[in-house]
């Protein structure tokens, strides 16, 4: 199978890549000239302390927010955790936050139905993914949102007017989203005792699986289609 469809989409891909990593290195160089405290762990525990019990409920709900009004990735809020709580409790609280988060989409969806899914999101997202959920199951369903890049926070509102039931859905959604949090949140983890290697090692893994996912929503969505009709569940 072909990753590119031509020489100009492996260049554009390879561009973006490029421009990825930059902005990375931007970022940790501007954080680290102008915000410093935060590459002294102690110091940032010492700032978090101060909101108290507050601090893992914003983040909770931030991470909530994320997947119904999608404003910035949930990968990086799932970083921040990591840096602030550590990786256990740095992935309950990003996880717990998608988890509600993609429980109030689904409900949304399923309360004020198509018309509601379709003014919300994106035309082209609704057709290319409307129907995909019944199609794919919930093994399709893990596969799919295991891939960093894809509209997974869209496919919560077009299983909300499926025959989907909300507890089968949740099920295949913490599965399917575990294990990208997991890394997020242990490279954000990484960062704040000070492994920066291995963390911007892991923070590239996340984004050039981020860039694939999203240039190849298309090719995904038809390869999980095809391993769901060769399931036998």
């Amino acid at each position: 199978m072909k990753l590119f469809s031509s020489a100009e989409a492996r260049r554009r891909s390879v561009a973006l890549l490029l421009c990825a990593v930059a902005a990375i290195l931007a970022l940790y160089a501007g954080i680290r000239r102008y915000v410093p405290f935060v590459f002294h762990p102690e110091e940032l525990r010492a700032w978090v302390e101060g909101f108290g019990v507050l601090a893992p409920v914003v983040f909770t709900l931030l991470q909530t927010a994320q997947v119904v009004v999608a404003p910035i990735p949930g990968q990086v809020v799932a970083l921040v955790a990591g840096y602030l709580f550590g990786p256990v409790a740095g992935t309950v609280y990003s996880l717990v936050g998608v988890l509600v988060g993609s429980a109030i989409a689904f409900k949304l969806a399923d309360r004020y139905g198509r018309g509601f899914v379709e003014e919300t999101l994106d035309d082209a997202v609704v057709d290319r993914f409307d129907g995909f959920v019944d199609r794919v199951g919930v093994p399709g369903l893990i596969a799919f949102v295991a891939v960093p890049g894809l509209p997974d926070d869209a496919i919560c509102f077009l299983a909300g007017i499926t025959n989907w039931r909300l507890r089968t859905f949740m099920v295949a959604i913490a599965i399917g989203r575990l294990p990208a949090y997991v890394l997020t949140v242990y490279a954000g983890g990484k960062l704040a005792s000070g492994r920066f290697v291995g963390a911007m090692a892991l923070i590239g893994a996340v984004v050039v699986l981020s860039v694939v996912g999203y240039y190849k929503q298309e090719s995904v969505r038809n390869g999980v289609r095809r391993l769901a009709d060769r399931s036998p569940f």
